[in-house]
């Protein structure tokens, strides 16, 4: 019992006790402060469940003001992604990239969503200022209006209380998460990838009986879910490589 106790000391500073040679948290305390501990820190992942449900003030493609329901896209693959604050550095590259990009979104029937904790009014402002001036220009997409947080929130981005992460997330035509990403504040994420990951899923949803690999595109083998179809792969895989040395 003592060596269980010694253990499992990590978790004493959780039950207010001490750990010398003279005297031991008894096990039955540990126990408990495992316990709460654990129910205190599970919380369910986002991929697999249904997306927080939102509706909130956004500025539209023609720079109207509208109320924005994500249950509206239904129907639809959605990229929702989150970031910072308006008027900033990192966050005008992301926001042209994935503008810039938007066709190919679009051919793949999916929506791109952009939010931050600004207000519409900024958010509008940002759009009104031209890029040799900072600004993000003529966006196609709308861009969300999280000034409460609440929606950060939900989606497990928002830091310090005051902004959004760089989150990413793909939601399904049923509205599920089927993948996230969160990014620090400085580091800047990949469209392309963002593309490929969304080409992924929507593999994954045609072809029941196929799972998409590492570094997978759109025209390369996938994986039958089969032992026979992973050993397949694998020994293709490995004449590749040959083959190329």
């Amino acid at each position: 019992m003592k060596r269980t106790a010694a253990l499992l000391s990590i978790c004493v500073v959780f039950a207010g006790c001490t750990l010398t040679k003279e005297k031991q948290c008894p096990p039955e305390t540990v126990s408990s402060a495992l316990s709460g501990l654990a129910s205190s820190s599970a919380v369910s992942p986002l991929v697999g469940a249904s997306a927080p449900q939102f509706t909130a003030d956004a500025v539209m493609p023609d720079d109207s003001f509208a109320k924005l329901s994500l249950v509206s896209y239904r129907g639809k693959y959605v990229i929702l992604f989150f970031y910072p604050m308006d008027f900033t550095f990192v966050c005008p590259t992301e926001i042209i990239a994935f503008d810039k990009k938007l066709e190919e979104f679009s051919r793949r029937n999916c929506a791109v969503i952009g939010v931050s904790v600004d207000s519409r009014y900024t958010h509008l402002a940002w759009k009104k200022t031209p890029r040799d001036k900072g600004g993000i220009g003529a966006i196609r997409y709308p861009l969300v209006s999280d000034i409460t947080k609440r929606i950060s929130r939900a989606y497990r981005v928002l830091t310090d209380e005051s902004v959004a992460l760089r989150g990413l997330f793909i939601i399904d035509p049923e509205g599920k998460i089927r993948h996230a990403l969160v990014n620090d504040l400085a580091i800047g994420r990949s469209v392309d990838e963002a593309i490929r990951t969304l080409d992924a899923v929507i593999f994954v949803d045609t072809h029941g009986d196929e799972v998409c690999p590492a570094d997978w595109h759109p025209g390369r083998k996938a994986v039958k879910t089969t032992f026979d179809g992973i050993a397949d792969y694998l020994s293709g895989n490995s004449k590749e490589e040959k083959e190329k040395k």
